[in-house]
């Protein structure tokens, strides 16, 4: 095998616990029965032998805490909202039904937990707060909600070299709650990791605006560079089995250090641009006239001639300034 190749031996099965009402019943009903029996071992056993009936209140006893514990195994899920269940390290299966339930109490918490409540421990230490509506799930449970990360704007070089700001907004869920949990150390973490690491590499790939002919360019093909963003971390996340829904760029531009050179650039191109459109349809109109001319025999000119009309054409059409015009009074010719 190739040893960098990451292959995942932890894949998602799904699986079905006890109904939750059924079993808080039953137990509220054992702790109440276990309650009268401790009762009944006492005073009966005082009133008859003068001590206690230890083989019933013995028993009686050691239920209390097994039936608490067993209490604790009951946990609700809500829409969208799955659980791993991990018994003494090994995977048990993921459930994903919604409702109250009863799980084995002795489920304990994966590697998500334990590095979120060490964050949180580190943090209170340190005096900071949390993120504000961040709600800690606990017990191994896992969103399978759509969530969006909102990119923060970065400062890479495209294709050309030129130093650009650029930001994306992914749209993201988890898929395989096995792999989000033990495949990867913190799967919230490395989605935003991976995020950043495919915007910057996708930004490299692509020119700002001036590419290569018939070439696409993170500013004139936003459906196509949304599709490969997405694309590129569909294939990144797929690791920690997370599904991309949607990626899309929501800011563009130049850096400021390049920023004003660039916009000279893209003024001067526009004065070419229509410049270019202005003789285009001068020469137009000056071909139409001289047609119009000789097909209605108003006038024959020699080629001398035209190249003059031709010249005077020209500089009224093409010119910026308001032209005024020169009558000539005497004869055309010297």
């Amino acid at each position: 095998m190739n040893s960098n190749q990451v292959t995942s031996l932890n894949h998602e099965r799904t699986v079905t616990v006890l109904s939750g009402a059924l079993m808080l019943v039953l137990l509220i009903g054992a702790l109440l029965a276990d309650i009268a029996l401790f009762v009944y071992a006492i005073l009966d056993g005082v009133e008859t032998v003068g001590h206690p009936h230890f083989e019933l209140f013995v028993p009686a006893v050691v239920m209390v805490p097994v039936l608490i514990i067993l209490l604790t195994g009951l946990f609700t899920l809500q829409p969208n909202e799955a659980r791993v269940l991990l018994l003494f390290g090994k995977y048990k299966g993921t459930v994903r039904t919604s409702g109250f339930h009863w799980g084995n109490p002795f489920y304990s918490n994966g590697p998500q937990q334990t590095t979120a409540w060490a964050a949180r421990i580190a943090a209170a230490k340190a005096g900071a707060k949390t993120g504000a509506g961040q709600r800690p799930l606990g017990r191994n449970k896992i969103s399978l909600r759509a969530r969006t990360l909102n990119g923060e704007k970065l400062k890479v070089n495209d294709k050309g070299g030129n130093p650009i700001e650029i930001a994306a907004v992914v749209v993201w869920r988890v898929n395989d709650t096995a792999q989000a949990m033990f495949d990867v150390d913190n799967y919230e973490n490395y989605v935003t990791t991976q995020s950043e690491s495919s915007l910057r590499h996708l930004a490299n790939l692509y020119a700002y605006d001036h590419g290569e002919e018939h070439e696409a360019t993170l500013r004139s093909n936003v459906e196509e560079v949304s599709a490969a963003l997405r694309a590129e971390l569909q294939e990144r996340l797929a690791k920690a089995g997370v599904t991309v829904d949607e990626a899309r760029l929501t800011h563009l531009a130049y850096a400021p250090e390049i920023a004003q050179a660039m916009l000279r650039r893209q003024q001067a191109e526009a004065v070419i641009a229509a410049r270019q459109k202005i003789v285009q349809g001068a020469v137009s109109m000056v071909d139409m006239a001289l047609k119009e001319l000789a097909a209605k025999g108003v006038v024959t000119l020699d080629d001398e001639r035209k190249a003059a009309m031709v010249s005077n054409l020209m500089v009224v059409l093409c010119s910026e300034s308001e032209v005024h015009p020169v009558v000539n009074a005497g004869t055309l010719y010297a």
